[in-house]
């Protein structure tokens, strides 16, 4: 069977000036490669350069080594987390406080859910991974926070509900990366539901 990243078609080369671009292809191309390998150790130089269109020394005018794409990657991956949970939130309005930190949850569970490879690369042990996270966290809890303005008070402390219920996600994802049954996005969202209003009063 052929490889689908020896297909990627030969990359058009940048302008002066346009490193920073291909740099940000790189890693979109790293990214590309988590939804059909293996971990991060299958991330390979190379094979970021085939998938990306470009010669690996290219890749080096960027990036010291491997562990360093890895480190920008694991940033670029929650930064697109972020992105997707941030537009959950701003899709309803400024008075719909329960219902943003549900889709707050929602997209996380989404995100999660149809990326596996990244999500595993994401939630790794390690010192930035968990400061990275304590950037989800803190949207959360700012969604609770919005909450307890509106008048809806919370059974423990926003930034603990916050933990309480992205952990609680969490295990849910697990779960169903584990499991061979198809996941239903209803299930998802009830049991989103279901945590969210055990954290408010």
């Amino acid at each position: 069977m052929k490889d689908h990243v020896n297909a990627t078609p030969a990359r058009v080369r940048n302008r002066w000036g346009e490193g920073e671009q291909l740099r940000t292809e790189i890693l979109q191309a790293a990214s590309r490669l988590l939804s059909s390998i293996e971990g991060e150790d299958a991330l390979t130089v190379r094979g970021i350069a085939r998938a990306a269109g470009i010669a690996p020394a290219s890749i080096y005018q960027h990036f010291a080594d491997r562990a360093e794409v890895v480190r920008a990657l694991l940033r670029f991956e929650f930064a697109r987390l972020r992105t997707a949970m941030r537009e959950a939130d701003e899709s309803l309005g400024e008075g719909e406080v329960v219902g943003r930190v549900r889709a707050q949850l929602r997209a996380y569970c989404a995100f999660a859910i149809e990326n596996p490879g990244h999500y595993r690369l994401m939630l790794n042990s390690g010192t930035e991974r968990t400061e990275l996270l304590s950037d989800v966290l803190a949207m959360v809890a700012e969604g609770f926070v919005r909450c307890e303005a509106a008048g809806r008070a919370l059974r423990l402390p926003s930034d603990r509900a916050a933990v309480l219920v992205v952990v609680s996600v969490h295990g849910r994802v697990a779960l169903l990366h584990s499991s061979t049954a198809r996941h239903s996005p209803q299930a998802i969202a009830e049991f989103v539901d279901e945590l969210v209003s055990l954290v408010l009063a």
